[in-house]
């Protein structure tokens, strides 16, 4: 077993680059189940979670060969239909095969999703999206069996903008006959990516990141050379780090505008933000004050994915924040090992009330998902003493080796035990 030991109270300095983000990868993979042609995906992170699509994408026939960072997919060989239950309870993203999937052979048999446990995530938005296009659905000893040999395009109403059935119904529509349109769909970043790089490949989508996306079915996708966009939240991470410890870091590869949710509630109050084309430098004193009202919300309002990180830097900053969850109903798991290190966090349903402390001490921990797993990272950057997280896997899902925050100046590694 692999554990993360931080000894902190190091500030940070210098630049690192971001990688491309996990949240467009994925969906990205899922994409080109549609193509018969060859694909070649720049600057591809070692994340587990693109592994294990990428392992996926195997078991559908389709070879993959990753080399420094450069990922060749050789779709033409793709001649199964069906993921087995062993695959998709490692990664929530396999659902997104289930369009691509359906758009290609017109039949799925796809198992449901696993993933990090913060919460119910029901999949009835997908599928209410793929039976409006006229998709045979049904539920069977935890599949999805699903016959698409009648599929046409169609208008699809989410109730809520939904990423994952966002994604999946432009997915399933690609290369379905007649047009197609997606009423209130989410409009996070990485949509708009899934949109260009299917468009790339010769698809006529349009909308993604408004309140309409329209997809005109084509017969066929061709080849293409594409890279995804920078992670926006291991942007945040590593700018919230740096507003946690102190000191002046630059990171490169970036889009500000993507996060500007966050540079909004912390510039000025916890450190200083300077943005230059794809760079965003951070100036830190390492004094931040407290974050007031954070409340997560679709994009382009505070992501999800960052709550547990901010919540580490509000745990030691001066005065009180409140931060409410609206999201995930338990996605405050990393709080009680917050609250082991000494925060001041009182969690009411979904609202986690924080005094700031003048610091956090050293302890054992455990990540139990991916972004409470960051938070601990960061939290033991800042903490007196020495801080041991276990359950590194979890953070593993969506950092390429979170220790190589080394090059920052962080006394921090990895150790087997």
């Amino acid at each position: 077993m692999e554990k993360i030991v931080v000894n902190g109270g190091k500030k940070l300095y210098g630049n690192i680059k971001v990688n491309s983000a996990k949240n467009a990868y994925l969906p990205i993979l899922a994409g080109s189940i549609l193509s018969k042609g060859e694909i070649l995906l720049h600057d591809c992170p070692k994340f587990d979670d693109i592994l294990s699509m990428c392992n996926i994408l195997k078991t559908l026939g389709i070879k993959c060969k990753l080399e420094n960072h450069e990922l060749i997919l050789n779709c033409g060989g793709a001649n199964a239909f069906e993921i087995p239950e062993e695959q998709t309870k490692l990664i929530r993203s396999s659902i997104f095969t289930l369009g691509s999937i359906l758009g290609r052979f017109k039949k799925a048999k796809v198992a449901y999703p696993g993933g990090c446990a913060i919460g119910s995530r029901p999949i009835d938005l997908h599928i209410k999206g793929l039976r409006a296009l006229n998709v045979k659905v049904e539920e069977e000893n935890g599949f999805l069996i699903c016959d698409g040999k009648n599929m046409r395009g169609s208008d699809v109403l989410l109730n809520f903008p939904s990423v994952g059935a966002t994604e999946n119904i432009m997915l399933a529509a690609t290369l379905t006959k007649g047009r197609t349109r997606i009423f209130n769909p989410a409009k996070e970043p990485e949509i708009v990516d899934l949109q260009n790089f299917l468009n790339a490949m010769g698809a006529k989508i349009v909308g993604a990141g408004g309140d309409l996306i329209e997809i005109e079915g084509v017969n066929d996708l061709s080849s293409v050379e594409y890279t995804p966009m920078p992670d926006r939240i291991i942007t945040g991470t590593y700018i919230l780090a740096c507003a946690i410890t102190g000191g002046d870091i630059t990171l490169e590869n970036t889009n500000a505008s993507h996060i500007e949710s966050l540079i909004k509630k912390i510039e000025n109050k916890c450190c200083k933000i300077y943005v230059q084309g794809d760079k965003i430098r951070v100036l830190a004193d390492g004094k931040p004050k407290g974050v007031g009202l954070v409340e997560t919300k679709p994009y382009p309002d505070f992501p999800t994915d960052l709550q547990p990180q901010i919540v580490a830097l509000a745990s030691i900053s001066d005065g009180e924040s409140m931060i409410i969850e609206n999201l995930f109903e338990t996605r405050f798991k990393h709080i009680p090992e917050l609250v082991k290190m000494g925060a001041n966090i009182q969690v009411d349903g979904k609202i986690a009330k924080i005094t700031g402390v003048k610091n956090l001490f050293g302890c054992e921990v455990e990540a139990t998902d991916l972004r409470g797993g960051a938070c601990l990272v960061l939290a033991g950057l800042k903490a007196a003493g020495q801080t041991i997280i276990s359950g590194v896997h979890h953070i593993d899902r969506g950092y390429e080796k979170i220790e190589m925050l080394s090059k920052l100046g962080a006394d921090i590694k990895r150790i087997n035990v």
